[in-house]
């Protein structure tokens, strides 16, 4: 194992860490401001995985932010069993491995673009995978068999509720509240991303 795959732990036991949490603050709705039907506290963390594999892949490049995914998602696909449930588990981890990889090329199809772009256009475009990917698995009932076919309860969240004046799933409603959040989160992820440039130079690899 040469010296480059050990400075990349840091950014592995990052990932590992946002993901396991967001896998389990996903399935508590954010009861504030008569939103916990708009809303799950997993949306204030999970932007973070992205600021982790774009700072990754500026300092290391895109072979290094690869292995940064590949390793915190079978991290954090461990202990979301533990965590969490198989459910939310196969969903987080289908949707962390397409929307992180697609994040990976984006990023570096633009990293001679201006400094925000790459990060910002990627997170865009990798948070509205991930959003539909993960909500539609892990809680359309389209889906239940992830939970019967294990023999657990049915942990779906099709009922309708209210939706801008008319009716939709649950879980549609929350993946909507929770991609706003994402977004939100994410122009702000570009403050710390641009303190850190000075800091995370590109290496000769990674240009």
């Amino acid at each position: 194992m040469n010296s480059s795959t050990f400075t990349i732990w840091p950014f592995v036991a990052a990932m590992a860490i946002v993901v396991v949490a967001s896998n389990i603050l996903v399935q508590y709705p954010f009861g504030h401001f008569g939103l916990q039907d708009l809303l799950t506290w997993g949306a204030f963390t999970y932007p973070i995985a992205f600021l982790v594999n774009d700072l990754t892949n500026r300092r290391f490049g895109k072979a290094a932010a690869r292995k940064v995914v590949f390793a915190g998602f079978a991290l954090a696909v461990l202990l979301s069993v533990w965590l969490a449930t198989p459910r939310i588990a196969i969903a987080s981890g289908s949707a962390f491995l397409v929307a992180q990889l697609l994040d990976t090329q984006i990023f570096d199809r633009l990293r001679h673009d201006a400094w925000w772009k790459p990060p910002l256009v990627s997170t865009v475009i990798g948070s509205i995978v991930d959003t539909i990917l993960f909500f539609s698995l892990a809680f359309a009932s389209a889906f239940a068999v992830l939970d019967t076919g294990l023999g657990m309860e049915d942990g779906s969240l099709g009922f309708a509720v209210p939706f801008f004046g008319a009716e939709a799933p649950l879980w549609v409603s929350l993946a909507l509240g929770d991609f706003v959040v994402k977004m939100l989160v994410g122009l702000a992820m570009l403050a710390p991303y641009g303190a850190l440039l000075a800091v995370l130079r590109p290496s000769p690899a990674a240009r």
